[in-house]
């Protein structure tokens, strides 16, 4: 089959690898219709070079029709329509019988300390191939794949339910917004276009974003967001907004390569050519994050408000300024979204004729896997309006 694999920092290409067979009893086969690239897939192709190996299968976000189960795949049949949590999980152990499928026990990183294992996402998750391919072995498909109407509606109205949809939802849920509350949400890719369509469908008075990409700043002003240009005065922007106090709830969709760090960045540049060994100690022991992101949304929270990060973080000792945090009295909350948590929530949202989060208005681009690295450039670049691009591996 074809598929997208990882070559080195900033070099992905597509080629041919061995189809997927079923391993486990627990495995389903599923035929990839349309896959995504997120966000987070960037931090793989600039950043995290050190816990990847050449070859490596990308991608997170994918949904399709099952081909083939093994004999413990629960109630999915071939045929089914599905899309695939980018976590993998039991459903059946303390963790996610909590609702916290992120850290299934059952297939956590233990080597690494980490928690459930994601597809496509590096040694550090498992090294797990990910869905930006033809074909894709779902383990665990007992619980994970979500089965959506075969019902001939393009795949855009279900596919974000892997990861875009349930980690904005999480994002506001972790915020902790309080009825009428003010919400910023800084960076306005696709998870924070979502998270910001999200407050205001649960209820939020009034919802500012914050970017500096003008294409992201009009899009989401086109679904009713204030939004403030990340170049100007932001603080006292969302001030103006807010009566002096800052929001009530602020939300990093950003992570570990927000713009205006550029010491931080010459550090990503650094580690992501150093030999594996040294890459990677220098992620587990320096502080090497872009924090710009995570601080724009301590500093534009109100006293006592709640600061909820969905933004993908690396590095194991990036300093924040605690002091700020406890005189403030500022909540924060981090982590993976645990997807089929919130699934029963948003499969009637996506599922509605009217589509009032608008997901059908998300994507921007929709090109062959063929032209994956290209577009893997574009949206690092945010070139040609590029916010969420689709891969469709059949064409």
């Amino acid at each position: 089959m074809r598929a997208l694999t990882w070559q080195g920092t900033q070099d992905v290409a597509v080629e041919d690898v061995p189809d997927p067979t079923i391993q486990e009893s627990h495995d389903a086969i599923i035929r990839v219709t349309s896959t995504a690239i997120c966000g987070s897939d960037l931090h793989l192709y600039s950043v995290l070079g050190p816990y990847l190996a050449r070859g490596d299968v990308l991608g997170h976000e994918a949904m399709g029709i099952v081909e083939e189960v093994g004999p413990d795949a629960g109630d999915l049949r071939v045929g089914d329509r599905v899309v695939v949590p980018f976590g993998i999980a039991c459903g059946s152990c303390s963790m996610c019988l909590l609702g916290l499928q992120s850290q299934c026990e059952t297939t956590q990183v233990r080597e690494h300390g980490s928690g459930a294992a994601l597809f496509g996402y590096t040694a550090l998750y498992g090294s797990v191939p990910g869905g930006q391919a033809q074909y894709l072995r779902v383990p665990q498909a007992h619980y994970g794949p979500v089965v959506v109407p075969d019902d001939g509606t393009p795949d855009e109205r279900y596919l974000y339910l892997s990861d875009v949809l349930p980690t904005a939802w999480q994002a506001v849920e972790y915020a902790s917004v309080p009825d009428s509350g003010t919400v910023v949400v800084v960076g306005l890719g696709p998870i924070g276009q979502m998270a910001a369509r999200v407050a205001l469908h649960r209820g939020a008075s009034r919802v500012i974003g914050i970017d500096s990409v003008p294409e992201r700043l009009a899009m989401a002003a086109r679904h009713g967001v204030d939004t403030v240009d990340s170049g100007d005065g932001v603080l006292e922007a969302v001030r103006e907004l807010t009566g002096g106090r800052g929001a009530d709830a602020t939300i990093d969709a950003v992570g570990m390569e927000a713009h205006g760090a550029p010491f931080a960045h010459a550090a990503h540049r650094v580690t992501a050519v150093l030999p594996d060994a040294l890459g990677r100690k220098a992620m587990e022991t320096v502080g090497i994050d872009r924090l710009a992101g995570l601080r724009t949304a301590i500093a534009t929270a109100r006293r006592g408000g709640t600061v909820s990060v969905v933004g993908v973080y690396g590095g194991a000792a990036d300093p924040i300024n605690l002091l700020d945090v406890f005189d403030r009295q500022l909540t924060l909350r981090f982590g993976q979204a645990n997807v089929r948590r919130w699934v029963d929530d948003l499969l009637p949202l996506v599922a509605d004729p009217t589509d009032p989060l608008d997901v059908l208005g998300l994507r921007t681009h929709r090109l062959p896997l063929e032209d994956a690295p290209g577009a893997y450039e574009m949206f690092q670049r945010k070139a040609d309006g590029c916010i969420k691009v689709v891969l469709d591996p059949a064409a």
